[in-house]
């Protein structure tokens, strides 16, 4: 995150991240890696960097949905300097999270509702709507499978729009 996107302010370190940093660059990493075929990109690294201007809940799953856009734009300068000859890319990837506050279930959580949260997960999806990642929690109470199926299915319909979202910004660039 840059400076001073969170309250209370942090500073950047470049030299020694902390492990909340090292936790999202890594997740960011995965979910990138599981949408492109690597052996089309042998010898050639990509490096996504994803700055948190404002954060307010939501980091991970912002970083991820547009680590995506950054990626597929990254991809096609390759192709335009004839670096690859096709897209390496097989599936979109896009993230959102999902919680519930007493019995209100609600999506793309802010960081008031995140702090409130009885229950909340952040779920990762690609385009053929499998699940790349799920990373969840009970943090005031336990919840029931109905709940988290419930959640997934939310989080879902927000990823299927996210989708669409991606797709208009990427016939723009």
């Amino acid at each position: 995150m840059l400076p001073y996107a969170t309250v209370p302010r942090t500073e950047r370190n470049r030299i020694k991240p902390d492990g909340r940093s090292v936790e999202i660059q890594r997740l960011i990493g995965r979910c990138l890696r599981t949408v492109v075929d690597l052996t089309a990109l042998q010898n050639i690294a990509l490096v996504v960097d994803c700055d948190v201007l404002q954060a307010d809940g939501g980091t991970r799953t912002a970083a991820i949905t547009g680590a995506y856009i950054a990626l597929q734009i990254a991809i096609q300068k390759l192709i335009h300097r004839n670096v690859i000859d096709v897209n390496p890319v097989i599936a979109m990837v896009a993230a959102i999270s999902a919680g519930y506050i007493g019995d209100s279930l609600l999506l793309d959580l802010d960081y008031a509702e995140d702090s409130q949260c009885d229950v909340d997960m952040n779920l990762v999806m690609d385009s053929n709507y499998q699940i790349i990642e799920i990373q969840g929690a009970g943090e005031k109470r336990s919840y029931a499978f109905h709940e988290l199926d419930s959640m997934i299915t939310i989080a879902k319909k927000g990823i299927e729009k996210l989708f669409q979202i991606q797709n208009e910004i990427l016939k723009l660039c």
